[in-house]
């Protein structure tokens, strides 16, 4: 099942299927490690989205988060 990564449920893990949008969104995402293939764990989703990537913890805003295509391990 493939959605975006705000619709995520707190605990859960997700693998990356891509990333949408411009350049600049794209390469700041792929800089914080939101590559295709990785799994990512959503710690909170009340607000900002804060997600663990390869065992660091990072909080995307909404709209970014729209923009990462993800599917359930």
């Amino acid at each position: 099942m493939v959605l975006t990564l705000d619709k995520v449920p707190v605990g859960v893990k997700v693998k990356v299927v891509s990333v949408l949008g411009g350049y600049g969104i794209v390469n700041r995402l792929m800089q914080m490690g939101l590559t295709p293939g990785t799994i990512v764990e959503v710690v909170n989703n009340m607000g900002p989205i804060i997600v663990r990537v390869r065992g660091v913890t990072i909080a995307l805003g909404r709209g970014m988060a729209r923009k990462v295509i993800v599917e359930r391990t």
